[in-house]
């Protein structure tokens, strides 16, 4: 169902975006997170950091496909704006034939890649056997998790976010039932969750396409609209390739992170494993806001809105900002037992409450630069997200997260502050990208 997000309050706007937005990510994340929780309550260390180090793998590949699916999400915003449907159904049916081969290609790639993804990322070596089946299946189940991802960012372009969330909803009862059968009782460890998750999605997947079938809700879909049009696809390819180079090198950044941890020893790979799920979880404000100016701007932008879709970007970074302050202020007197939640190994939820103290400050800073994103790539700049990421990850995330491990063995406090200072120069470069933005474009029309 198209939402017009052309009019009406801005604030209004967003939460009717964002909220259904917000829930679908926490679904996906309890993916991953369901799978630590019966891990750490039925298996050893080493089951939880082989299914840490896949899920961040998996997570790493799915970020980079959600964000080049953002390409789909701005055309189709752009051209509902513009109250186009031929153009709705033609980026519709090219989108869909694209990321079909891309899912396929992927899925054969990285199965012949496993074992060298596992050894590039440093996996600890009484890990190393359950990461390679948890990757195994997980690889194989590729293409499902591409659809997904697809059929939702059609979804969003058109202003819908509840329809995913109603899919997501039913994969992930799904999910927890199967970890607690497979992990729990059938004893299967790392596979049994690779399993499920996987079944699960599939699931999703499957209920998602149906809808879209039965319902005709996203028009008459002709045969010609799926097939390969060059202007269409490079307008969906010119928008997604930069997100999905920008969110590929930060997730590449925290794997590069999660290899310091590894080095380290099983405690802090496991510790450091744990965080970055849990992460996940406090940034689905941040990540709605990008969404949701990505996803609302595009449209005002078709429709010759600009002043709106500023507004939109103003009020998203309050929101962002606001969030990011309760929680980080709250983090820093119960860390540990955030951690807790997911293992019950003491030295690890005392090395993780240190990296969650000082990592969680990143939800303020990312939460700014997450909202400039969102808006550069509804303005079909989405080159500049990649520049100022790639900047923030080389000159200060990494070589300072290497240099905190280095001088502070014995605690991952300065760790977790060092990924703070990557998103502190973002934001600055973000702020300094949009007054340049706003100056070249006068009083002209942003394309």
């Amino acid at each position: 169902m198209r939402q017009d997000m052309t009019e009406g309050g801005i604030v209004a706007c967003i939460a009717r975006f964002a909220l259904p937005y917000m829930l679908t990510y926490i679904l996906q994340v309890l993916y991953g997170l369901a799978d630590l929780y019966v891990i750490g309550r039925y298996c050893d260390a080493a089951s939880t950091a082989a299914v840490t180090n896949g899920v961040q793998v998996m997570y790493m590949f799915t970020c980079v496909m959600v964000a080049l699916s953002m390409g789909a999400t701005v055309c189709v915003g752009r051209a509902a704006g513009a109250r186009d449907s031929a153009a709705v159904r033609r980026v519709v049916g090219n989108t869909m034939t694209l990321f079909a081969c891309l899912g396929v290609a992927s899925a054969c790639v990285m199965l012949l890649s496993r074992e060298v993804i596992i050894g590039a990322i440093g996996t600890p070596s009484e890990a190393v056997a359950g990461a390679s089946d948890y990757l195994g299946i997980c690889f194989a189940g590729i293409p499902f998790v591409v659809m997904y991802n697809v059929i939702a960012s059609v979804f969003r372009g058109l202003g819908d976010t509840r329809r995913p969330m109603y899919f997501v909803a039913v994969a992930c009862v799904l999910n927890i039932g199967l970890d607690f059968l497979l992990i729990g009782w059938a004893g299967m460890g790392p596979r049994g969750a690779a399993v499920a998750t996987v079944a699960s999605q599939t699931l999703s997947v499957v209920a998602a396409a149906a809808y879209v079938r039965l319902s005709g809700e996203w028009g008459p879909l002709r045969r010609a609209d799926f097939a390969p049009d060059r202007r269409t696809l490079w307008g969906i390819l010119r928008i997604g390739v930069p997100v999905a180079l920008q969110d590929g090198f930060i997730q590449l950044s925290f794997m590069i992170i999660m290899v310091i941890a590894n080095g380290r020893g099983l405690t802090d790979a496991a510790a450091v494993g744990i965080v970055e799920k849990f992460i996940g979880v406090l940034f689905i404000v941040p990540s709605a806001m990008l969404a949701s100016v990505a996803a609302i701007g595009a449209q005002n932008i078709g429709a010759g809105r600009d002043d709106r879709a500023r507004a939109t970007l103003r009020a998203a970074t309050l929101i962002a900002v606001g969030f990011g302050m309760l929680i980080a202020a709250s983090m820093q007197m119960t860390p540990e037992r955030a951690v807790g939640l997911f293992t019950n190994d003491a030295d690890v939820i005392l090395m993780g409450g240190g990296y969650l103290r000082g990592y969680v400050w990143d939800c303020v800073l990312a939460g700014i630069h997450f909202c400039f994103s969102g808006y550069f790539t509804a303005c079909g700049r989405s080159y500049l997200s990649f520049a100022h990421n790639i900047v923030a990850i080389v000159a200060a995330r990494v070589p300072l997260a290497y240099a905190a491990s280095a001088a502070y063995p014995d605690t991952l406090y300065p760790m977790g502050l060092a990924t703070c200072a990557g998103s502190l120069l973002s934001a600055a470069i973000c702020a300094g990208l949009y007054v340049w933005i706003r100056r070249r474009a006068g009083s002209r029309p942003i394309t």
